[in-house]
């Protein structure tokens, strides 16, 4: 599908799109790059982020050997935060400033390349920490020049986060999580190595799997570039510029790959395929999304992660409750495009035939149900619990998820459809419960 799909610029609106990623190195055992790699960028002293499980991993060893055998001073940061949180965020960045890096490595989820951006951030550019969070929860103030180089290397096929400008955050004062977006917090590298993946328990693979399935389907069904209100000057065009041709193509094999290896990747750990496949979705979902945005079931996730009370799922690390992101996205996901399939309906409906649903008599009418069933028989089969109900929220807490989820303007305006208050509260209600 070509360019010319897109036609009939709004009054006022985009007529171009941007397309940004970082540099991207694909393959089992990659992560033994990793050395030349921070050497050719001109890295002397690196700052290692990881996690403290992670750390006591083969992967860990074989990232710090190969910096180690490249004749790089490496200092190791492990502290991260599972879901990360402003206070997290500012500790890492006092490890940065004390230890002075030049260079930036992260091994781990998303949880620690977003903490190591925030990392890079504040210690190159240092300013009261809302200055760079979103408006209107932050200031939104653009980050003044590049950072230093940082190579990402996921361990998780979920996140997207080694190819994106945006780190994601826990406000605590908020009970909320908020996010910084800007190109400048884009790795400069990624290490996609699929081996990592072989050691991850299911139900992360599920949680972070449906994670890369809603980025595809989000950014899809986004609205599209050429309804977005022009930047005033082209260097200010948003990352998040909304569905273009550009990210079509990466949601669109995601969702095809999804629909294929999801289920598989989630049952078998020796499944090295399905494993491997599920790798490449989530880069290419996340380049997608890292240039069209996500928005409703996102935007909504931030409430439902933020205000969790007791609830803590199987194969994740015991402590303190967690919404795991995947799972709080996805329990939003299918009452969202019921919603939202009023307005490309041709579009929900070929994202559930990629999905593999059953698409026999399907009219644009039943475009929504489509693909909400769809998202909920895969559901149900990786075992992600039944709607905001089987993660502890009953219909005295809409009120809170909505006020929640309402600040998230970055993400909600970029809807196909308008998200007031009024229709998040409805959406949440619809969420509660799903079979």
């Amino acid at each position: 599908m070509g360019c010319c799909h897109y036609h009939h610029v709004g009054e006022g609106c985009d007529n171009a799109f941007t397309v940004d990623s970082s540099r991207i190195t694909f393959g089992r055992g990659c992560l033994a790059e990793v050395g030349d790699r921070a050497r050719a960028l001109g890295m002397k002293r690196v700052a290692l982020f990881s996690d403290e499980r992670l750390a006591r991993l083969p992967h860990f060893q074989k990232v710090h050997q190969s910096l180690s055998a490249a004749g790089l001073d490496v200092v190791v940061y492990t502290h991260v935060h599972v879901e990360p949180t402003d206070q997290s965020f500012l500790e890492a960045a006092r490890f940065a400033a004390e230890t002075r890096p030049d260079g930036y490595i992260s091994l781990g989820g998303g949880s620690v390349i977003d903490t190591c951006k925030a990392a890079n951030l504040y210690a190159t550019h240092p300013a009261d920490f809302l200055a760079y969070v979103n408006a209107p929860v932050g200031e939104g103030r653009p980050v003044p020049g590049p950072l230093k180089p940082h190579i990402a290397c996921p361990t998780t096929s979920g996140t997207g986060s080694e190819v994106t400008g945006i780190t994601i955050f826990d406000l605590l004062s908020m009970h909320a999580k908020t996010g910084i977006a800007s190109p400048a917090l884009r790795p400069t590298e990624a290490l996609i190595d699929p081996d990592c993946t072989a050691t991850l328990p299911g139900e992360v693979v599920a949680a972070s799997g449906l994670d890369v399935l809603s980025h595809a389907l989000e950014s899809y069904t986004a609205r599209p570039y050429v309804r977005r209100p022009a930047p005033q000057r082209p260097s200010l065009r948003p990352m998040s510029q909304g569905a273009n041709p550009w990210s079509d193509l990466g949601c669109r094999e995601a969702l095809r790959l999804m629909g294929l290896f999801l289920v598989r990747a989630v049952a078998d750990a020796e499944d090295h395929e399905a494993r491997e496949q599920m790798m490449w979705a989530a880069t290419l979902a996340g380049i997608a999304f890292g240039n069209a945005g996500v928005h409703a079931p996102h935007g909504m996730a931030y409430a439902v992660a933020g205000l969790v009370r007791d609830f803590h799922p199987s194969g994740y690390p015991e402590g303190e409750p967690l919404v795991p992101h995947g799972m709080a996205v996805i329990v939003n996901a299918p009452a969202v495009f019921r919603y939202t399939s009023e307005v490309s309906p041709e579009r929900h409906l070929e994202a559930a035939q990629w999905l593999g649903a059953d698409m026999r008599g399907a009219s644009p009418g039943d475009a929504g149900e489509v693909l909400a069933g769809k998202l909920i028989q895969i559901m149900r089969a990786v075992g992600i619990p039944n709607g905001l109900g089987g993660v502890g929220y009953g219909e005295a807490d809409l009120a809170a998820l909505t006020e929640g989820a309402f600040p998230q303007q970055r993400l909600l305006q970029n809807a196909p459809r308008e998200m007031t208050r009024p229709v998040l509260t409805e959406l949440f209600r619809q969420a509660l419960r799903y079979w």
